[in-house]
């Protein structure tokens, strides 16, 4: 029988809010509204919020405007109040902590900090459960909001994952801090390079990833994700996209690690999104995290067509410096 190592921190119950920086904040707003389908619920100052019509909570995404795309500040909700504390007394152990910061839309006071990479990100439990408006409200009791049938027709928040310098620094952070969960690695070099890992903390397969940032750049996102109910909405998504002249990074194909069914793009501002599905729960409390070597992982996917060049480089913000010494060396694709 396997038992685990030592305790588990149980105080994160799900990743809680993407904030998203773009430097087109109109254009952005129309891909996430009309192309994927989202609802608008507020604005403030120079964000718009925005929800998808299976998330509980008021709001799932923000956006911002800035001078680069990019992400914003990320957010986990905790299981309780007093999860919250014991996750700031640990965070402030660490030396990564900021501090408290009042909520904005949908949610009560937050507590800010650093992932040693540099990522902003942000540990809350409050949070202001949607009501849907009448035009919105589904005659199915248990959702939150009707589905509308616009564009795509994102179903919820997924996952995201960041480019790190030091992918197990952050790793261990991740794990020893906020109590997420192992599932998978890429690691190369006979075991001496670890490329990336993949994380929960509850039985979806990630909720967050980081990935070598092989241009050595600070606190970069390589993409967040949307959950959509199956295979055939992965593919209705590409037509949408196409129709809509959205350019298609690559998929739709199966990812061998998590064994998903993915289509990537990037939206007007920049920032790198996928269409998520399939995938596997993680229910065991003993399960072994898979590794993947050099020669298992292939061209990153299970079948489909291989990642392209850019998908190994390209990151927001964008950064025109070269890949590291001794990473391979691709051409940059640079969506704007």
């Amino acid at each position: 029988m396997n038992a685990p190592a030592k305790e588990p921190i149980l105080d994160i119950a799900h990743f809680g809010r993407m904030e998203l920086m773009t430097p087109k904040l109109d254009r952005s707003l129309w891909y996430f509204k009309d192309v994927l389908g989202m609802e608008v619920v507020a604005t403030a100052g120079d964000s718009v919020f925005l929800r998808a019509y299976g998330d509980y909570a008021t709001s799932t995404l923000k956006l911002t405007a800035a001078k680069d795309a990019g992400p914003g500040c990320i957010s986990w909700r905790a299981v309780s109040p007093q999860a919250l504390e014991r996750r700031v007394k640990a965070l402030e152990a660490a030396g990564l902590g900021i501090g408290w910061a009042d909520g904005d839309v949908g949610r009560g006071k937050v507590y800010r900090f650093r992932d040693p990479e540099g990522h902003l990100m942000d540990v809350y439990y409050e949070e202001q459960k949607y009501e849907a408006p009448d035009h919105l409200r589904s005659t199915l009791k248990n959702l939150p909001q009707k589905y509308t049938g616009r564009g795509v027709g994102v179903r919820r928040l997924d996952h995201l994952a960041l480019m790190a310098k030091d992918v197990g620094k952050n790793r261990e952070f991740a794990m020893d801090l906020l109590g997420f969960r192992l599932r998978e690695q890429v690691i190369y070099n006979n075991g001496q390079t670890e490329i990336g890992s993949w994380m929960s903390c509850s039985a979806v397969h990630h909720e967050m990833a980081y990935v070598a940032d092989i241009k050595q750049g600070n606190s970069r996102l390589h993409h967040f994700s949307f959950w959509i109910d199956n295979r055939e909405d992965v593919l209705r998504a590409a037509d949408i996209l196409r129709e809509n002249e959205v350019f298609i990074e690559a998929g739709p194909s199966k990812h061998n690690n998590s064994q998903a069914f993915y289509l990537y793009s990037y939206e007007p501002g920049g920032n790198r999104v996928e269409i998520y599905s399939g995938s596997y729960l993680v229910l065991a409390p003993d399960f072994e995290p898979v590794t993947w070597n050099e020669e298992e992982r292939g061209p990153g996917v299970y079948w489909g067509s291989a990642l392209p060049p850019s998908f190994i480089e390209y990151g927001t913000p964008n950064i025109a410096a070269p890949v590291a010494a001794g990473a391979e060396k691709t051409p940059v694709f640079d969506p704007q």
